[in-house]
């Protein structure tokens, strides 16, 4: 019987992909280490696997001897139960890539004073409900025609986001995006991106404009967390078979509950925190993290 791994150095790419010389650099210093299986390519010059048993602080310290110009995503995860049943996703600069109630700010000609606020809130410096009824305020009177118009002209999903969620469901994982953003557009990119469930908050208006408030209780950090708690109970799984993913710091409760919780592009306080970080990557390296070979992509 061969050696067991209990743990698994996942590698995937931005834009520029891997090089041989690059993957045989990353094995020869995870293998200077520990005690480590030979690379396993998930797809070729994209992603790959170095499975290994031993101390990760000393798979990371090895690494940092590497070049820091690769862009490459380097991330290490638990061997068993990779594959997640559950996918619990933020939306505004996670699965889309931008945030809605800015570009509904730029229709109102005062974008640089709410994108500032939303900054400060992604960030963690700032409470999340407060931040939200501030920046809505400033948004009172602007016609709802507006909220079309920002969907229509401004939001698009960030690249691999429907080829996460068909390749997750064909396998039989289920789908809920979760956002502290509006339910005018949760309910519309969860169409377009292939999530069977949403949350979101109600940005009310009074039929021609809004009105400056937003419907209580507001979905913040703690909800998202309750979302990712209410659906694992739910679909009778445990914690640890969901995958949780955001960019911001009212992601950080579901990220740090999730068995696998990952910084998609993340605001630097969110990605010290989780337990993987994608920031060179697209959408699919979610895939990669969870074991999935190219070949098992599915195509919207």
């Amino acid at each position: 019987m061969g050696p067991h791994f209990p743990l698994v150095l996942n590698v995937s790419a931005g834009r520029h992909g891997i090089s041989p010389d690059m993957a045989e650099s990353i094995g020869a210093a995870v293998r200077s280490a520990v005690l480590a299986a030979d690379t396993d390519w998930l797809a070729p010059g994209k992603a790959f696997d170095i499975s290994f048993a031993g101390d990760p602080d000393a798979v990371r310290a090895a690494l940092r001897q590497l070049n820091d110009e690769w862009l490459l995503d380097v991330n290490i995860i638990a061997a068993a139960n990779r594959r997640k049943k559950l996918l619990v996703a933020d939306m505004d600069s996670t699965i889309i890539c931008c945030e809605c109630i800015d570009e509904l700010a730029d229709m109102a000609g005062i974008k640089p004073k709410v994108a500032a606020i939303t900054e400060r809130a992604m960030r963690g410096e700032i409470d999340f409900p407060a931040a939200l009824r501030e920046r809505v305020a400033l948004l009172n009177g602007l016609a709802v025609r507006e909220l079309d118009r920002v969907y229509r002209e401004r939001v698009r999903l960030n690249p691999g986001a429907r080829m996460m969620t068909a390749t997750m469901r064909a396998h039989g994982a289920r789908t809920l995006l979760v956002s502290g953003g509006f339910t005018y557009f949760t309910s519309r990119v969860a169409s377009d991106a292939g999530f069977e469930e949403t949350q979101g908050n109600r940005l009310l208006d009074d039929g021609a404009v809004l009105t400056g408030k937003v419907g209580e209780p507001i979905l913040g950090r703690e909800a998202k967390l309750m979302a990712l708690e209410e659906a694992v109970a739910r679909f009778r799984i445990g914690l640890d078979d969901a995958v949780a993913i955001g960019d911001g710091a009212n992601d950080l409760d579901m990220i740090r509950r999730a068995g696998m919780g990952v910084a998609y592009h993340a605001k630097p306080v969110v990605a010290a925190a989780a337990g993987c970080s994608i920031s060179h990557g697209d959408l699919s390296s979610v895939l990669y993290l969870q074991g999935y070979r190219a070949g098992e992509f599915v195509s919207p």
